[in-house]
């Protein structure tokens, strides 16, 4: 998906406990600390899981959400919340209160993704390349489309209906602009919507580890908010490696 981008950011975090772990000479600027909580913007870790065990179907068996949220709570900001925590208003949007944090999170084959974000609400999906004809058809008609809507489409539908007020019931009539780089805006409310391939992403290739399932590049990454953001993001190759902080990604062709 495009030439990969050099790593805006270097030093390294470990994952799990938060030991830090030491970056070589010519280091950028820090990474994550408990000072990031309630700074305006999104953060975002995505996590690679290369040995979840699978599911008679072949189906990788990820973690609650929430139990997801909690690590990357420890993984990025050293905030050792339990899951009695977090909580989950009317439209089951996720929220740590008691840092004033929204809070989303999706997986999707050996990959996760977390968001937290100081405004009010945040919605993130992942979305795989799999076949589904019948529920691209139905989202095209939702959306007021001639053609059945695409997989990036259908990540950012459910990015946004975690953010929002929606639910799939609700959905018709929503609208989603075409598609080109950063956040656009949709007719919901204030809410907007920002998404891209993961290989996209300017992940060095010595940390690109094969999942023995979908790869990156295949899959879709949606972010929604009640308000374009400034997206912090951290990739994290495996659940106790270190974090390293991504550049913007790289343009994706129409």
């Amino acid at each position: 998906m495009g030439t990969l981008m050099s790593l805006v950011a270097d030093p390294v975090i470990r994952g799990g406990a938060g030991a830090r772990h030491a970056a070589g000479a010519g280091a950028g600027t820090a990474g994550p600390a408990p000072a990031l909580l309630g700074r305006p913007g999104i953060d975002l870790l995505i996590t690679h899981h290369p040995r979840l065990p699978r599911d008679r179907t072949g189906r990788r068996l990820h973690g609650s959400g929430r139990a997801l949220i909690v690590a990357a709570l420890d993984t990025l900001y050293r905030v050792p919340v339990t899951g009695a925590g977090l909580v989950r208003d009317a439209h089951k949007r996720w929220s740590l209160p008691g840092y004033g944090l929204a809070v989303s999170v999706a997986h999707c084959d050996a990959y996760s993704a977390v968001a937290f974000a100081a405004g009010p609400h945040v919605g993130v999906d992942l979305q795989d390349e799999r076949d589904r004809p019948h529920a691209m058809r139905w989202l095209g008609t939702l959306l007021g489309r001639e053609q059945p809507a695409a997989l990036r489409d259908f990540a950012e539908c459910e990015a946004l209906i975690k953010a929002s007020h929606l639910t799939k019931e609700t959905f018709a009539g929503t609208r989603l602009p075409g598609w080109r780089p950063g956040w656009r805006p949709t007719n919901v409310r204030a809410y907007q919507v920002s998404s891209t391939h993961l290989g996209a992403l300017p992940v060095p290739a010595a940390f690109r580890a094969a999942s023995g399932g979908t790869p990156a590049s295949a899959l879709h990454l949606a972010l929604a908010a009640d308000a374009a953001a400034d997206v912090r993001r951290w990739w994290q190759p495996g659940p106790d490696e270190p974090v390293l902080r991504l550049g913007a990604p790289t343009p994706e062709p129409v």
